[in-house]
């Protein structure tokens, strides 16, 4: 496992390349986000995805998945969404937000009786860039830890996944509240759960 130090005002390209690569190579990641540090893979690759549900206890089919998109044009390939909803979307993209659609049939098999998906573009830079250079989304789920250290800062959740994650990416002491949780399957947008996102 590496520790690569990534500065979200001063971006280091090749680490980032060296990210993606480990991330096409069916690796897992630990990642800032514009919420909290989250465990990350290739959305597309199924047996990632099987690993990082093993990691997370998510063993449910019904559990819902999140992806890491790089704008609304790619979200528009993995979700179902109506002209209001993309206004919704516009308007608070990016952002701290997960909007949980309709899932479309592109996503891997690992998706596959899980009817939606949670949809991110987190205004962090160095997330965007991961996955620019992967070219396709992320999967995306917040790490697990037993305290508040173990969830925020780089050196511990490296210490406690060491055996189970490729790469930490160290952007400094993380955040504890997580992202607002939008469910937009009914006839009305429903916060579901309110984090650090205030919705317009």
């Amino acid at each position: 496992m590496k520790v690569l130090p990534i500065i979200e005002k001063n971006i280091n390209s090749r680490y980032i390349d060296e990210v993606a690569r480990c991330l096409e190579d069916g690796g897992i990641i630990i990642y800032p986000t514009d919420t909290v540090y989250a465990l990350g893979c290739d959305a597309m690759n199924n047996q990632a995805i099987e690993r990082i549900c093993s990691i997370k206890e998510m063993k449910s089919a019904k559990t819902n998945l999140s992806i890491i998109c790089s704008d609304i044009s790619e979200v528009a390939q993995y979700a179902k969404f109506d002209n209001v909803q993309f206004r919704l979307m516009k308007s608070n993209l990016p952002g701290p937000f997960t909007f949980i659609f309709p899932a479309l049939s592109k996503l891997p098999k690992a998706f596959k009786g899980r009817r939606t998906v949670g949809i991110r573009i987190p205004q962090n830079e160095i997330t965007l860039a991961i996955v620019q250079a992967l070219g396709r989304p992320i999967l995306t789920t917040s790490v697990p830890g037993r305290d508040e250290d173990y969830r925020c800062e780089p050196e511990l959740m490296a210490e406690a996944h060491s055996s189970v994650v490729d790469i930490v990416v160290d952007a400094g002491r993380g955040e504890l509240i997580p992202s607002t949780i939008v469910d937009c399957t009914g006839d009305e947008p429903e916060i579901i759960r309110q984090g650090k996102g205030e919705l317009e």
